[in-house]
């Protein structure tokens, strides 16, 4: 790897840690406001809208601008946005904004990987991507649930520095301050990453192109043989792994007798599995064969309906382990591939976006139907076997259309085709 890629991870890392440990502490905020219940998954739901509904624009910025500089700029934005908590602004407003910066960010941080390396380390760049990322969320939920307990918080507010002085009152600043802190690390690192030289074609600015440009790359990347399978294969993936984690959630609690606390420990297990299945991925296997992997996306779906007969935690550990490593497997390769298609295709931001958009709404779409299954009191294992189901078919279906597309030409023979 080209010693860029590890300055764009270590920025990568340390803006994700904050975004997870300000999660929490937005959580903790709302307990300490004394808000419903009901608004604390909005958190997610404000957090997620702006990869939707900013998917036309983000990625004409991300290419106007040198990767490294976009990072950066977005970086700040998510710095505003837990600034606005400091000035008492609703948890729910500020965490939006900081997701308006991360959607902004995300075209960067992929599209750069497919400037800066050759096709055949992509599923390799990936995979380490993935599992930084993994780390961090990890990190990141154990560093604000550190920054929210009552010993840590006394701990910080006695600190005094005689050089800086902060108006640091409350429990809460003292966490934001922390977090501030890693957004800098992170903002340090983004201003030193390497310019890859890449420039794009002048970007609109009116926001009827802007919309019309996204259209036509969406349509494109859809109508592309290659990119129309990887694009279905991590759609499904990113809105599974939304819901899986509020089905795990409560299913700890029905089959496992878990407290909402100990539960949360079961996320994190999922996340070391699919940490160990993104490395071993970027290990064995190449771009040329990333398509190979898709019977594994069935194979998940059929070990999560297994969980409906689990009922002990030292079952339950191994099998999330096998879930998250089989999701992380399956879903590196075809993240690269899909990554190198839109590279190929358009540019690397314009196709990010459209990753993002799509990823995104399915997120918001399964969460939504799964928030309905649970208002109409279905048994959570019932809901199981529904979503392991749904898991299974939808990759039939798509292993079968790409069979179908194999039989008009070789589609695989256009991996590793270089830019229009």
């Amino acid at each position: 790897m080209k010693r860029g890629f590890y300055t764009i991870m270590a920025a990568q890392f340390f803006s994700s840690l904050a975004d997870n440990a300000l999660l929490i502490t937005s959580m903790a905020l709302l307990a300490s406001m004394n808000s419903p219940s009901w608004m604390t998954p909005l958190l997610k739901l404000f957090f997620v809208l702006s990869y939707v509904l900013l998917a036309a624009f983000v990625g004409a910025f991300a290419d106007a601008l040198p990767k490294g500089k976009v990072m950066f700029i977005t970086n700040m934005i998510k710095v505003a946005g837990c600034a606005l908590m400091f000035v008492h602004v609703h948890p729910l407003i500020a965490y939006g904004v900081v997701g308006f910066g991360a959607a902004a960010y995300s075209p960067a941080k992929y599209g750069i990987l497919t400037e800066l390396l050759p096709p055949e380390h992509l599923v390799a760049a990936n995979g380490w991507i993935e599992g930084l990322t993994v780390s961090s969320i990890i990190l990141g939920t154990v560093l604000g649930g550190a920054l929210v307990t009552p010993h840590v918080t006394d701990v910080l507010l006695s600190l005094k520095s005689p050089l800086i002085s902060l108006p640091i009152n409350t429990a809460t600043e003292a966490a934001l301050t922390v977090i501030t802190g890693f957004y800098g690390l992170a903002a340090i690192f983004n201003l030193r990453i390497p310019d890859t030289g890449a420039r794009y074609a002048h970007q609109k600015h009116q926001p009827l192109q802007l919309i019309a440009d996204f259209s036509n790359c969406f349509i494109k990347l859809w109508q592309d043989k290659l990119g129309q399978i990887s694009l279905a294969v991590t759609t499904l993936f990113w809105g599974a792994g939304a819901t899986l984690q509020f089905i795990v959630l409560k299913w700890a609690e029905a089959s496992l007798h878990m407290p909402l606390n100990q539960a949360a420990i079961l996320q994190g297990i999922v996340a070391v599995g699919v940490a160990i299945g993104a490395c071993a991925a970027a290990k064995f296997v190449p771009l040329k064969k990333s398509l190979s992997v898709m019977p594994l996306g069935i194979a998940m779906g059929a070990v999560v309906m297994t969980m409906i007969f689990v009922h002990s935690k030292e079952v339950a550990y191994p099998l999330l382990i096998l879930v998250g490593a089989l999701s992380g497997f399956f879903v590196v390769p075809m993240n690269a591939l899909l990554q190198h298609r839109g590279h190929v295709l358009m540019s690397a931001g314009h196709s990010i976006a459209v990753q993002n958009f799509n990823e995104n709404l399915s997120v918001l779409t399964m969460l939504t139907v799964y928030a309905i299954m649970i208002s109409l009191n279905l048994n959570i294992q019932v809901v199981i076997v529904l979503f392991g189901g749904f898991v299974m078919s939808t990759m039939f279906i798509v292993m079968k259309k790409h069979h179908a597309n194999q039989r008009e030409f070789d589609s695989i023979a256009l991996i590793g085709e270089h830019k229009h």
